[in-house]
């Protein structure tokens, strides 16, 4: 994968959090056909699912009104 276009994030999580993102990697890993699965890569999908959801939440707020 290209790193053209990536920005390096520096977090500190603790050691609980640390573990499930493993865990996480490791049920990516054994369930996708991709290869190779890293954790920047289980990060973005995580992050673009959830804002999937967020955006789908907002537009449903805003039908209430």
């Amino acid at each position: 994968m290209s790193n053209q276009g990536k920005m390096q994030l520096n977090v500190r999580i603790d050691p609980e959090t640390s573990e499930k993102l493993d865990e996480i990697v490791e049920y990516y890993q054994e369930n996708t056909k991709i290869g190779r699965v890293y954790k920047g890569d289980v990060l973005t999908d995580i992050i673009l699912k959830s804002y999937d959801v967020m955006q789908k939440q907002k537009a449903i707020q805003k039908r209430k009104y």
